[in-house]
């Protein structure tokens, strides 16, 4: 078989989903939502685009299960009074052309967006540009139940899966790491307890799921920050969960705290985590799949005729060009062009990707004379306005 053939070959998942080939569209905070916690019809159109581009998966990024610690204001929030609707619509679109849409699970405590919700971390931190309280017991305890809660809501609209987002710095990330988790509790301290949390919350998903439904798990091979969670850490929490129900680890890296590395940042050229993959490979038996720095077909087809991973997650190539996918598998299409960015300010190029999406979702092919200065001024000013229509959906009295 050509090697580039393994790259369109099915993967069975344990639970006995399979997806059709090993692309992965990862996840990203695509902003799209509607300052309320609900899909808007660019997010659907969106997601369906990615759909007939020949994904085998998509994956929502930072969904919400509460509104008080959302990541930004364009997340959705799942809970029973979300638009229900609008949430099956989007499912029933995004899964189109045999493609499989998963909702990332995510809790962004100590980053959660301050102008709406309520920052709180294992820890209590206050350092320039982040503060937060401690989590208290009750509400670490309150933590598992919450998000198998929302799962169990995905599965019930018609998603196909979820991906419990334990990297970049979010809550889980924040309990695993030695750096920002300082507990001297069951939930602190050794790697063992520091993962405490996060295996709670993948026993209770999968009971509230069932057996047969796809649970994934997003972790860092490195917050890329000092003292934080580090290769050594992260092959522990591997291990660990090679003894637990998920389906499909996912391995990525960095972290959005102030001053560090985003996830998106790498010390070379090429996909940056397929060399912890290889090491993973020697501590679980479980499928891997790895995010970052695939930009070109030839990376993506050697990361998967190596055996270091079974999927490769595909973020900014797919921003770049939807239907990447089908085009590779054809034969026919080049890789895409990735735009260099002169003096962008921190944040630009997020935000430039972030608008890229608004224009695809909108069927517009190409973003014109946008530049990252331009787009982060837009970006902000989207999620302030986002904020208080935020504000006065969730904590109205």
């Amino acid at each position: 078989m050509p090697a580039g053939d393994l790259l369109f070959q099915p993967l069975e998942l344990p639970c006995g989903a399979v997806l059709k080939n090993r692309i992965v569209k990862s996840a990203m905070s695509d902003s799209l939502g509607d300052g309320r916690g609900n899909p808007t019809a660019e997010q659907i159109r969106l997601y369906e685009r990615w759909a007939g581009g020949g994904a085998a998966v998509c994956i929502i990024g930072e969904v919400q299960g509460r509104p008080e610690f959302a990541e930004k204001p364009g997340n959705l929030v799942l809970r029973p009074d979300s638009d229900l609707d609008a949430l099956r619509e989007l499912a029933r679109r995004g899964q189109a052309n045999g493609t499989q849409l998963w909702l990332q699970l995510g809790q962004a405590g100590a980053m959660a967006h301050p102008p709406i919700g309520t920052p709180k971390g294992p820890s209590a931190i206050d350092i320039p540009g982040l503060q937060c309280e401690a989590m208290s017991r009750e509400e670490i305890a309150a933590v598992p139940g919450e998000f198998a809660a929302t799962a169990k809501l995905a599965r019930d609209l018609g998603f196909g899966g979820v991906q419990v987002h334990a990297a970049h710095g979010f809550l889980l990330s924040q309990f695993l790491s030695p750096l920002f988790n300082r507990r001297e509790d069951a939930y602190g301290g050794s790697g063992e307890n520091r993962m405490r949390l996060l295996l709670e919350v993948i026993g209770a998903v999968r009971d509230a799921v069932g057996p047969d439904f796809p649970v994934a798990l997003k972790l860092n091979a490195t917050d890329q920050i000092e003292g934080g969670f580090g290769n050594e850490d992260a092959l522990e929490v591997v291990a660990a969960l090679d003894g637990t129900s998920i389906d499909l680890i996912d391995i990525s890296g960095g972290t959005y705290f102030p001053g560090a590395k985003s996830a998106s940042g790498s010390g070379g050229k090429g996909p940056y985590f397929t060399g912890f993959a290889r090491q993973a490979r020697r501590r679980t038996g479980k499928p891997l799949m790895v995010t970052g720095g695939f930009k070109a077909f030839q990376l993506a087809v050697d990361a998967v005729a190596s055996g270091d991973t079974d999927a490769v997650g595909l973020a900014r190539a797919l921003v770049l060009d939807p239907d990447l996918p089908d085009k590779w598998q054809a034969g026919d299409g080049a890789d895409p062009a990735f735009p260099r960015f002169a003096d962008a300010p921190e944040g630009g190029i997020t935000a430039w990707y972030t608008l890229r999406l608004t224009d695809l979702a909108n069927d517009r092919e190409t973003p014109g004379s946008r530049d990252a200065v331009s787009a982060l001024k837009d970006y902000n000013e989207r999620d302030k306005k986002r904020a208080s229509q935020w504000n006065a959906r969730f904590y109205a009295l």
